[in-house]
């Protein structure tokens, strides 16, 4: 376990939800102030607070997004690759789990989110953080 996914569990710990204890653990690796990722994502736990798609899964296409946009404003050029990034993330967690990426149904298998913040913490490490993809 990296030094990084130890920080989501602390996160989580410390009253963090489930987006934000993931988000927060890798933000500064793509520029982001721990603050404003924790901010930015806090509406995207509990499954974007209706028990909609899995704030893990939020948290990595935010982290996604970090890593692949050109912030380009006037002519932003990166959009493809960041959704062809996070379906990739995507696709790899829902292997795991019957297809399935919703809150509410996710939170049944087990109730626990702790799982499932490794899964992402692992996914982040393999797509976004491995000497391969920097």
């Amino acid at each position: 376990m990296t030094e990084r996914m130890k920080r989501v569990a602390k996160n989580h710990e410390n009253g963090y939800n489930c987006a934000q204890a993931v988000a927060c653990a890798y933000s500064d690796a793509f520029g982001i102030s721990e603050k404003d990722a924790f901010r930015s994502i806090e509406a995207f736990g509990r499954g974007m607070g209706i028990k909609g798609p899995c704030g893990v899964l939020s948290a990595m296409a935010y982290l996604a997004g970090l890593k692949m946009s050109d912030g380009n404003l006037d002519a932003p050029a990166s959009k493809e690759n960041s959704y062809d990034l996070f379906s990739q993330m995507h696709t790899a967690f829902i292997q795991k789990h019957d297809n399935q990426h919703l809150c509410s149904v996710l939170k049944g298998e087990n109730n626990e989110c702790a799982g499932y913040m490794m899964e992402a913490a692992e996914l982040v490490e393999r797509f976004l953080i491995s000497s391969e993809n920097k």
